[in-house]
């Protein structure tokens, strides 16, 4: 979607072509190949390739190139500011809001600090002391440039039916390595001896897709026992379980994704294939080892004993088999070695862009006061959107019309987005401005930012003309649903309140696929609201009561599944963030989006095949 492909494809006036447009046409052709010389370093110029072909001058193009131009966007001052002083009238709500917020957040803060302990205290001086490994936290400080990164679902894996598997076992982010924007997926070995289980299955799935989805390189650093055994049934055989990662590695190879990596422990079974697809890998000496069945399965089949470094140790595997590429006496030298293969595939760093941009006028700390405890403490979303923008400036897109939904544009750190934000039910009128403004974003080549705080259940019609009503505002809906769906240009989703029924599909929920979803502390994900629920007939109970007990349980039930850790821990989004922190995560987002805007890729349909 960012492809600047075409701008090398540019070539000469055809012969035939009218007269009177020649001269102009010629001197945009000596603009186009001044371009096109700056973009692909030196390469001739596509009419001198003409004669050859169209395909011969493509598969000329090199496959990866980045252009050093900084291109910078005018950035209008001139947008309308918006209002962000809050009432009197809603102080009560706000104080409510920012006692839940409070509360919420202590509770986030807890899991986080017993998620970074990975497997517990004893299991790091197990891991770092009698194994002679770093923590993977420490690896990631090796690995990343000093700067922050992005953690992606650091509290997945937590309060699961089979247990608490912290961070799933396996972190995953995006940082920079050599200034690049970088997928890892670092297992975790002191959580269950870095055994895989199906949610770490799943968090290294969900890393492949924004890797692929947002043509990001790969770098996995591999310290795994394996699958699970007495889970398999629910990680082995299904399309979306553990083998859906070694399809995905060559698919990503194919797409000109690369993928490199280190091998800094046990890699036995499942977990040596990862390597061994990686179009280059590290591995180090004594404690990386590369094997389907290691020296214990040896010893059952056969009875004899071979040793780990014998049987798939680091010598072995770079002199040898040639499973690996590198060989690094020590994990530090390992990830020097890494950043150095990273500095030959071709990729530039993001040209600095100088782009002035103000900071919002109200401060980012009142929007834990603006996060909903619930859908009847919600605030006018223009109030959070105030403490966002660059300028608290917003171009509102048909403000008197279809009110319930506030669609717009403006700036996040000088990036251009549009916004759609929830400010009420969604009606038939605000979900056919939805649409429009989706279609305008995806036409302009636009990122659109969905900030979602959808309405937990609308009464059913009980008229023959709410019924019509009820019936226009479906299609209305399916209209906007089906813009979502195919809106040609990234998509960020932050769940600020509720995230219920079909309207978070069309708030572009996880089922529609956007580029990164994340969720408020006080954000609810579920079907139906549980404080709502008694109001739902069921069937065969005209009266609407129920079995007391029942609906109690199924009601607790509900309200336990809904919250914003029982979402995040089972990955339906990609991470908690804290409001105040919104606006510095979504411009981390938008500048590792804007990374492929740069890069020109050639057609090819093979990964890279090892020995």
């Amino acid at each position: 979607m960012w492809n600047a492909a075409a701008l090398c494809s540019l070539g000469r006036l055809a012969p035939r072509a009218a007269p009177p447009l020649r001269p102009a046409l010629q001197t945009l052709n000596r603009v186009s190949e001044r371009k096109y010389k700056d973009l692909c370093r030196g390469e001739r110029p596509a009419h001198l390739l003409q004669s050859q072909g169209l395909e011969r001058a493509r598969r000329r193009l090199p496959c990866r190139l980045v252009s050093n131009k900084a291109k910078h966007r005018p950035y209008a001052k001139t947008y309308p500011v918006l209002d962000g002083h809050i009432l009197s009238v809603y102080r009560h709500v706000f104080e409510e809001n920012l006692r839940n917020s409070e509360a919420v957040i202590k509770r986030y803060s807890e899991l986080l600090e017993m998620v970074s302990k990975g497997g517990g205290e004893n299991a790091i001086l197990r891991h770092t002391q009698r194994n002679k490994k770093l923590f993977v936290r420490e690896r990631l400080k090796l690995l990343l440039d000093d700067e922050s990164f992005l953690e992606l679902s650091p509290l997945a894996g937590l309060n699961m039916p089979y247990g608490d598997v912290p961070a799933a076992g396996c972190l995953t982010g995006i940082g920079k390595i050599c200034g690049v924007w970088c997928v890892f997926m670092a297992n975790d070995a002191t959580v269950k001896g870095g055994t895989i289980y199906p949610i770490g299955v799943k968090k290294q799935l969900r890393a492949q897709e924004i890797a692929m989805q947002n043509r990001l390189l790969s770098v996995y650093l591999v310290d795994s026992g394996g699958a699970f055994l007495p889970l398999q049934s629910e990680l082995f055989p299904d399309k979306l379980h553990g083998g859906r990662i070694f399809y995905n590695e060559a698919r990503m190879s194919a797409m000109r994704i690369p993928q490199v990596a280190v091998v800094c422990g046990s890699c036995v079974a499942g977990g040596a294939y990862v390597p061994t697809m990686a179009e280059e890998a590290v591995i180090v000496d004594k404690i990386g080892t590369l094997f389907l069945a290691g020296p214990p399965l040896v010893k059952a089949a056969t009875g004899e004993y071979v040793s780990p470094e014998d049987l798939g140790g680091a010598k072995l595997h770079s002199q040898v088999s040639g499973c690996s590429d590198h060989f690094a006496p020590s994990e530090k030298e390992a990830f020097e070695c890494i950043r150095n293969v990273i500095s030959t595939l071709n990729y530039d760093p993001l040209p600095e862009e100088v782009t002035e941009h103000d900071s919002p006028l109200y401060s980012p700390e009142e929007l834990l006061g603006l996060a909903p405890r619930d859908y009847r403490c919600t605030l006018p979303v223009k109030l959070i959107l105030s403490r966002l923008m660059d300028g608290s400036r917003f171009q509102e897109f048909k403000a008197n019309y279809g009110t319930t939904l506030v669609t717009g544009f403006g700036h996040v750190e000088g990036r251009l987005v549009g916004i759609v934000a929830n400010n009420g039910v969604l009606s038939h009128d605000a979900s056919l401005k939805g649409s429009h403004f989706v279609q305008l974003c995806s036409q302009r080549n636009i990122p659109i930012l969905f900030f979602q705080n959808t309405a937990p259940h609308t009464a059913e019609p009980t008229s023959i003309s709410q019924a019509e009503a009820h019936s226009n505002r479906l299609k209305a809906q399916a209209s906007m649903m089906a813009a979502v769906a195919c809106a040609a240009v990234p998509k960020i989703t932050v769940v600020i309140g509720g995230c219920y029924g079909s309207e978070s599909y069309i708030m572009c929920g996880r089922s529609f696929s956007p580029n990164f979803l994340f969720l408020w502390p006080n954000a609810r994900v579920a079907l139906v609201d549980s404080r709502h629920f008694s109001t739902i007939p069921q069937d065969g109970d005209n009266d609407c009561t129920g079995d007391e007990s029942e609906l109690k349980h199924l009601k607790e039930k509900l309200e336990e599944e809904s919250s914003a850790f029982y979402s995040s821990a089972r990955l339906w989004d990609d991470g908690v963030i804290l409001p105040q922190n919104t606006r510095k995560v979504i411009a981390q987002c938008l500048e590792i989006l804007e990374q492929q805007k740069h890069q020109v890729i050639s057609p090819c349909q093979y990964p890279v095949i090892r020995m």
